[in-house]
């Protein structure tokens, strides 16, 4: 008898785990990570019971970045579900269930090379250049086997990438998330960036040799300084 009471009970208390809607519009997409650069796994629509697993940070939709991670396994912008709070109404999810656990990764100058800007990197950019750091920051966070070639085209100097990305089919656009590369034509030979937050209007970036010299910088910037070259998101 007491096994049965403590199994209703426990049945009782799943039976409670709160389910959410979509508002704000008729269907959205869940896709398989936090952001709208992520391949969309399923949809929803108004008339589902929705409900989380975890809630994670990614691409800020209409300023709201966080996104909520569905027992469907797959994520959705907390700005079309109505969990009646603009913050966290669930655990956060771990380090492993963000779509990517290095992706965008520490706000941190992890460079390999700051302490040594002579000479050539492994793929084949000049070291300090933001060319390199970039390079360096697709290889450790996006796992991507990125080079002075990939693919084919010789991605070359900082603004001749936005041509290469399109040679290669590598989906270049105006919509920034975190983990895509920005990109400018700006200048002598352009600049490249990795971006590390979404909020808004505004886009925050970590670059090598633009405030200083061979040395690591981040800023916040409208987003249509750059172009955004989205090699896994």
């Amino acid at each position: 008898m007491k096994r049965l009471l403590i199994l209703a009970i426990i049945c009782g208390l799943a039976s409670l785990a709160e389910a959410y809607t979509i508002y704000k519009a008729t269907s959205v997409n869940c896709r398989s990570g936090p952001g709208t650069n992520y391949k969309a796994v399923k949809a929803y629509t108004t008339k589902d019971n929705i409900k989380l697993t975890c809630q994670t940070s990614g691409q800020s939709i209409k300023g709201n970045a966080l996104w909520d991670k569905t027992t469907d396994n797959c994520y959705i912008s907390d700005y079309y579900l109505h969990t009646g709070s603009n913050g966290y109404v669930v655990k956060k999810c771990s380090s492993g269930s963000s779509g990517g656990s290095k992706i965008p990764g520490p706000t941190t100058n992890d460079y390999p090379y700051k302490s040594n800007c002579n000479g050539i990197d492994p793929w084949n950019y000049y070291k300090c250049q933001c060319t390199s750091f970039v390079a360096w920051r697709i290889n450790k966070r996006l796992g991507v086997k990125f080079h002075n070639h990939y693919k084919g085209p010789n991605w070359g100097n900082a603004n001749t990438w936005d041509n290469a990305a399109k040679q290669t089919g590598v989906p270049i656009n105006s919509k920034p998330v975190p983990g895509c590369i920005a990109q400018t034509n700006a200048g002598k030979y352009g600049h490249v960036a990795w971006v590390t937050k979404v909020s808004g209007s505004s886009v925050t970036v970590e670059e090598y040799n633009w405030s200083h010299r061979e040395a690591y910088g981040t800023r916040t910037v409208p987003k249509s300084t750059f172009n955004y070259i989205h090699i896994k998101v």
